[in-house]
């Protein structure tokens, strides 16, 4: 149990570091040499936990999707328990993600997705499928919410609803460019308030 224990670990600080260093260099500029190094491992010990690059590169993008998805399934769950009207849940889970986003340590480190999807000629068809499926993910996400929303309310707006849930995808993605180049969460933050605020407007439904 130890042993696996120790195992897990390894993999998750390689995990870890690779994914600092990608985010700060880019993929292709990084090298499994560097990954070794800043882990503090042998390369027996990074080929014992992944097959080279291809299979490092797609163990990042579950974990990142998975850890993206267990944030939103966390705040969602405490909006939902704030009200039971599906658009003031909504706005809720935005305001909450919002909080959270600027109550972070530092500048957001950036966004893996959208690394990999600049990098895009770097990975196979499998690696692609996968980014492509994890933010068919988000988008179902807030549909779905969205779809609630608009069974209850009409929209003051002529949008598609697929095209207002990628909005959040967007904002999101846009802000963290931003907070990247200004070097503060600040920029985030805005986006996914003038996001939620839009959302405020779009329905006919006035809230405080």
């Amino acid at each position: 149990m130890a042993s696996n224990t120790k195992a897990v670990g390894t993999r998750e600080r390689i995990l870890g570091v690779a994914e600092s260093i990608i985010l700060n260099h880019g993929f292709s500029a990084t090298s499994i040499d560097d990954i070794i190094k800043n882990a503090a491992i042998t390369k027996g010990g990074f080929f014992y936990h992944f097959n080279g690059k291809k299979d490092l590169a797609r163990a990042l993008i579950e974990r990142y999707l998975e850890q993206d998805n267990r944030i939103f399934d966390e705040l969602f769950l405490l909006a939902d328990q704030s009200s039971d009207d599906p658009l003031q849940q909504l706005l809720a889970f935005l305001g909450l993600f919002a909080d959270m986003l600027e109550n972070l340590d530092e500048t957001h480190p950036g966004c893996l997705v959208a690394g990999f999807t600049y990098e895009s000629q770097q990975f196979d068809e499998e690696i692609r499928e996968l980014i492509k499926q994890g933010v068919l993910v988000w988008r179902k996400l807030i549909q779905i919410r969205l779809d609630k929303i608009a069974d209850k309310y009409p929209m003051n707006t002529d949008v598609s609803i697929i095209a207002l849930a990628d909005m959040f995808t967007s904002c999101v993605e846009g802000g963290i460019i931003l907070s990247r180049i200004f070097m503060s969460n600040n920029s985030l933050v805005q986006q996914v308030l003038l996001y939620r605020e839009f959302l405020r407007l779009a329905f006919a439904h006035k809230t405080p």
